[in-house]
């Protein structure tokens, strides 16, 4: 720190200027940072659930984009509106033979669809259509050919029989025409039930409405109602169907790239249905890309909604010049984080872009100390600007190092594996803090020191008592070093009376003047001061007087929120936590009620060979109670069922009676049409899925679902059943996040590893032990404010009780170490505690408001899952602040030790030391933070 500092002092242009070349280029690498959602960041790839869903995604495709058709299905599949269809999901899946011209031109979303190769496979209900047509066509056609074999063979017998029985040849041949009639009458006659059941009276095609009806709609049900068990494609009597798998392993740009070219193709004019039918592009996938763009959009203007706000803030309540250094340093700080994670290749998931105003928080607070430490010294001891700075590091830096590794530390707690968190995208939440942690520390150490030194170059050491600089002041406001320029000076005479009034019509407004006398400044400055002098006193007055009734106080508040924090509600329904303006969204909610589904849950199942009878019967059943255990039948369809059937392998085998043989599964199998039997059992017979539709639901009930799901799983010896997908994922993860035993072992596990840290560096157990206790109590109380506000948590904000952690770290291990360097000075108690939060505690409540400030913008999104994020954060930093200034006092005087006081003067509540004595002791104290006739620090 003091080769940092006192490179600074040297260099002070060099050092900005590095700095701030290097945020510049980090903030250029940040700004090709996209958020990403993917399964990894869910759940680690370690876990046997995430290699499932990977195994079958390979297999069977990621999880598909819907593309729900809106029209009634009569209007649908027995007009041109079918052919039409065809096109478009033959246009999806970017099978284009060579040599033809897609739909839309070689520049169209046709061709760049088939050039992407992002398509795995598309299931839709025209291709259903056409598939089964050109079946049944192509086994009428291999039966003809085998009925003329037939007739061949009958005929040639009868003509070798006649002939071989002396008939001449024209009875032969007549004999041999009676054979061949005879067979073809057989062939009729069984072919007869084939035709029946389609309705077959030409060769089936995708523009027979005779063949299609009898294919689609259920006879027995209402006119224009669909078979059930097509209900994956046909889910009503008014939707269709067309699933769009992309491939496994596509990035993150590239699976956005291809939702986009599906977007554009339904807009297409050439699939333009003809009876009013609408195309809606949505699915998982879909609502996953859109949230993250929504996010992305909606943080960029936050956050500068945010740097606004917290400009402002500083402006009103930190009175040291320049205001917004800190905000400078901590900018700085941020875009050097976030260009490291870009150098880094690592990726910017939902959780890390939390990272960012927490870490402007945090670095915030260090360059406000680090420059309220420059000033005092500066008032203090009439030093110069460099030397101020040697001083201020010296007195400050320990501290603020010791405080800023405390917080790196119960930050890391997160990023461990083992006794961190168990969801991915929280740990890097955790890793990411500790490098913005050191970065801040550093930024603030070297950019705001160098900064503060080419600024006090300027102007004169300060005299004790005066503002920093002690120069003359422009009429404007503005400080001018006393060896300023005779033209600086008629320049500013010049523009006085103008400067005057913009100052008066920017400052001196009723509202400023109204929001300065609510923050307690006045003629003697500072705005925060009068807050630390009202509010601290109470806090100091109690802490000398009872301090263990203090501490028992806040103890007992501290054990209530641990109890009833547990029972905090995890709000986990990703319809309530996205924009509900998302058009993804506003799709989903269209396609469940359309559908009644949102999502599908697989079974991968993996075995030797799945054709054995026994594995198809397993796999019949299973599906059957799953459906009937959660409210689906087939003649009340999904309606308020939980799961629906989706395309499955045991529907290849319905045809083949209640127990098929090997040889009937064997031969369905080879004549089912490849592009049925891929989309569920793979070519080598090894793998094959179940699939399930599931409602939209909020996840802990999801995962409910998928427990009893996962216990009734029991298939044969050697076969392996799992259950796979981003909605088995996320709801694995957000039991995981949303365990109150987890978040308090992590708590737990934080402020150990805190506790350590502050030993280490404060090289005292006793020294790191006092700070502690208020941190630890600061989680209770805000776990209680938490659940009193009912302000539910949500993935994004339930990591935050490491933020309560880090932020009443920074404030306790602040003030701790400055009322022990001030007792070190041979200050009583009182005096001690009065001058350490007239000088400190001043910046540390300037700090935390601003951050505050910062994260209130937060609460005014359209994104719940933002606005409770700062919603949480506000509490936490509330209390931690509060609760620290508060319960503090009372650790540092118990700790003690009666004999101590009693040395001291301080017996049980000694007078003046009570809550008017103390407001006495502050208003005595000077603008520097000393009372009179005690000297600087």
């Amino acid at each position: 720190m003091k080769r940092a500092a006192a490179l600074a002092v040297r260099r002070p242009l060099a050092v900005l200027g590095v700095v701030g070349m290097l945020a510049v280029l980090g903030a250029g690498l940040a700004v090709g940072l996209r958020p990403s959602a993917a399964a990894d960041t869910l759940v680690g790839r370690s876990s046997p659930s995430f290699r499932a869903t990977e195994r079958y995604d390979r297999l069977f495709g990621d999880d598909a984009v819907v593309v729900l058709v809106r029209e009634q299905l009569q209007d649908l599949v027995l007009s041109a509106d079918i052919g039409r269809l065809l096109g478009l999901e033959g246009c999806l899946s970017g099978n284009l033979p060579p040599g033809v011209v897609p739909h839309g031109g070689p520049r169209g979303p046709c061709a760049e669809i088939a050039r992407e190769g992002s398509t795995l496979l598309v299931f839709g209900p025209a291709t259903f259509v056409n598939e089964s047509a050109g079946e049944l066509d192509d086994q009428l056609a291999g039966r003809q050919a085998a009925e003329r074999a037939r007739e061949r063979e009958a005929a040639n017998a009868a003509y070798r029989l006649a002939r071989a029985r002396r008939a001449g040849p024209g009875q032969a041949r007549a004999l041999a025409a009676q054979a061949v009639s005879l067979v073809r009458l057989e062939f009729i006659r069984t072919l007869l039930p084939l035709a029946a059941q389609y309705n077959l009276l030409r060769p089936p095609s995708l523009n027979d409405p005779d063949f299609v009806r009898t294919l689609v709609f259920d006879p027995t049900q209402p006119l224009g109602t669909p078979k059930a068990r097509f209900s994956s494609l046909f889910p009503a009597r008014d939707a269709a169907v067309v699933q769009v798998r992309l491939r496994a392993g596509l990035s993150e740009a590239r699976r956005a790239r291809a939702i986009d070219l599906v977007r554009r193709a339904t807009a297409m004019a050439d699939w333009r249905l003809g009876h009013g039918g609408r195309y809606s592009v949505t699915g998982v996938p879909v609502i996953v890309t859109d949230l993250g763009r929504s996010v992305s959009r909606a943080l960029g203007l936050l956050l500068a909604a945010s740097l606004m706000v917290m400009a402002a803030t500083l402006g009103l309540v930190f009175r040291s010049r320049p205001r917004l250094l800190p905000l400078a340093v901590a900018l700085a700080a941020a875009a050097l984080t976030f260009g490291a994670l870009a150098v880094s290749g690592a990726r910017l998931t939902m959780a890390s872009v939390g990272v960012l105003p927490v870490l402007i928080g945090l670095a915030v607070d260090y360059a406000i100390q680090f420059q309220s430490r420059y000033d005092e010294v500066r008032r203090g001891e009439g030093l110069e600007a460099a030397a101020a700075i040697e001083r201020a590091v010296l007195l400050g830096g320990p501290t603020i190092a010791a405080a800023a590794a405390a917080t790196a530390g119960g930050f890391l707690v997160l990023g461990l594996p083992v006794i961190g968190s168990p969801v991915p995208m929280v740990r890097d939440f955790g890793l990411l803090l500790v490098v913005g942690v050191g970065l801040a520390f550093v930024c603030a150490l070297s950019a705001g020191s160098a900064a503060l030194v080419l600024l006090g170059r300027r102007r004169a050491p300060a005299r004790p008592g005066t503002e920093p600089g002690g120069g003359r002041r422009l009429p404007g406001g503005r400080g001018v070093g006393r060896g300023a320029g005779a033209a600086v000076r008629a320049v500013g005479a010049r523009l006085g009376p103008s400067l005057r009034g913009a100052r008066e019509l920017a400052a001196e407004n009723r509202p400023v003047r109204a929001l300065r006398a609510l923050l307690g400044s006045g003629a003697r400055g500072g705005a925060g001061r009068r807050l630390v002098g009202r509010a601290g006193a109470g806090a100091l007055g109690a802490a000398m007087a009872r301090p263990g009734r203090v501490l028992g106080v806040a103890a007992a508040l501290a054990v209530v929120g641990w109890g009833v924090g547990t029972q905090t509600r995890v709000e986990s329904d990703i319809q309530k936590l996205v924009p509900q303006s998302l058009p993804a969204l506003r799709d989903l909610a269209v396609l469940q009620a359309s559908t009644h589904v949102g999502g599908e849950i697989d079974v991968l199942v993996s075995g030797a060979d799945l054709t054995e009878p026994s594995v198809v019967a397993w796999m019949t059943g299973y599906q059957g109670r799953m459906e009937k255990r959660f409210g689906y039948s087939g003649t009340r369809g999904c309606g308020r069922a939980v799961l629906c059937p989706a395309f499955s392998l045991p529907d290849l085998f319905q045809t083949a009676g209640s127990r098929p043989t090997g040889a009937d599964i064997r031969g369905l199998l080879g004549a089912v049409p490849a592009y049925f039997s891929r989309e569920v059992i793979t070519a080598d017979r090894r793998s094959a899925t179940l699939a399930f539709g599931i409602r939209l639901m909020a996840l802990a009930e999801q995962k409910r679902v998928i427990d009893a799901m996962r216990a009734a799983l029991d298939p044969p010896a050697g076969v392996r059943a799992e259950l796979v997908g981003l909605p088995v994922l996320a709801a694995d993860a957000n039991a995981r996040i949303a365990s109150p035993w987890g978040r308090l072992a992590t708590l737990v596990a934080g402020l150990l590893a805190v506790g350590l840290v502050l030993a280490a560096g404060l090289r005292s157990l006793r020294r790191a032990l006092v700070p502690l206790v208020p941190i630890v109590l600061a989680t209770g109380w805000s776990a209680l404010v938490l659940f009193a506000t009912r302000v539910p948590l949500n993935p994004m904000s339930v990591t935050l009780g490491a933020l309560v952690v880090a932020i009443a770290t920074e404030f306790s291990v602040l003030l701790a170490e400055r009322y022990r360097q001030e007792r070190s000075a041979g200050r009583d108690p009182s005096a001690a505690l009065e001058r350490t939060y007239r000088s400190t505690g001043a910046a540390v409540l300037a700090s935390g408001a601003t951050a505050i400030a910062g994260f209130g913008v937060l609460a005014l999104s359209d994104i719940r899952m933002l606005r409770d994020f700062g919603l949480v954060t506000v509490v936490d930093l509330t209390v931690a602040l509060v609760g620290v200034l508060v319960a503090l006092p009372a650790v540092l005087v118990l700790a003690e030790g009666r004999p101590a006081l009693r040395r001291a003067g301080v017996k049980g509540a000694p007078r003046g030391t009570g809550a008017s004595g103390s407001r006495r002791a502050l208003d005595r104290a000077g603008p520097g933070g000393q009372t009179r006739g005690h000297g600087p620090a």
